[in-house]
């Protein structure tokens, strides 16, 4: 799908993926405790495998139901945008500091941006120095690929639509399902095949031709491959010079939203209101 052009200048490659969840795990060993967060590296040859406790929240504490509509987006890329700064907040959470331009024009605090997909909260921006802070929770480090950005990443960003928004892609929830794993990368003439492997639970939405958001960008999967638990799709050349797929290498994980549409129909087939309309 198509993404407007961003003014930030491209590297060439991006660091290792063992380089890049070295930065941010280092940086997490210092909030741990305070952010129910433990980390225990596992090294293999080229892979760091990073596991987060499963310690939730006081009971008392009510999070919003996971597929409650809070904002909305299209999946069309307006922008890469740059991490700047990754660190402590002063309440004790983490706070990632993004460069930008696009997504600051009218920016108010409390607005939602999608960062490689996930819905987050701008807490801080400055329009003079073209940036903006967003908080990362446990849970959402727990469910997504930010835990592989460090300074210097490129992202995926796109604001939450507005009622008079052209609707360009599909609708996108920014509530990350997943990840999934890249395990190739196949040029065809200008265009990229990409494949990813996705877990089972996820792989049961994705279709031929049907929609799905990978890092927060509105694509058409091509085929799925359920003995090789993935799909595929391809990037033309425009989508390649403007979303951060293309810079990824096989082995990297992407956020992965499927079409909520599959599962809203999977939930009235199983609450029996199929059979309950028949006999009506």
């Amino acid at each position: 799908m198509a993404a407007v052009s961003s003014s930030l200048s491209l590297p060439s490659r991006t660091p290792e993926p063992s380089v890049r969840k070295m930065s941010i795990l280092n940086k997490f060993h210092s909030v741990a405790s305070r952010t129910h967060c433990n980390f225990n590296a596992i090294f293999k040859p080229s892979t760091l495998t990073l596991f987060i406790s499963t310690q939730r929240p006081h009971a008392h504490i009510k999070s919003p139901p996971r597929n409650t509509i809070r904002c909305l987006f299209t999946g069309i890329v307006e922008e890469m945008g740059q991490i700047k700064q990754l660190g402590t907040a002063e309440n004790g959470g983490f706070d990632m500091k993004i460069g930008a331009k696009t997504v600051l024009e009218g920016v108010h605090l409390g607005d939602s941006i999608a960062v490689n997909g996930t819905c987050l909260t701008v807490t801080e921006f400055d329009t003079q120095l073209s940036d903006f802070t967003v908080g990362l929770s446990p849970e959402t480090l727990r469910k997504t690929s930010l835990i592989e950005l460090e300074p210097g990443s490129l992202v995926n960003l796109e604001r939450a639509v507005q009622p008079t928004s052209r609707m360009g892609g599909h609708f996108v929830q920014g509530h990350v399902d997943g990840t999934g794993e890249i395990v190739s990368m196949d040029p065809e003439g200008d265009s990229l095949w990409i494949k990813v492997k996705a877990s089972k639970e996820l792989l049961k939405y994705v279709v031929p031709k049907g929609f799905i958001a990978v890092d927060g960008t509105s694509l058409t999967v091509v085929d799925v491959f359920d003995k090789e638990d993935s799909f595929n799709f391809m990037l033309v050349a425009y989508t390649q010079q403007n979303v951060v797929i293309p810079l990824k290498k096989v082995g990297q994980k992407v956020n992965l939203e499927v079409d909520i549409l599959g599962k809203y129909v999977e939930r009235l087939l199983s609450s029996g209101f199929v059979e309950s309309i028949k006999s009506s």
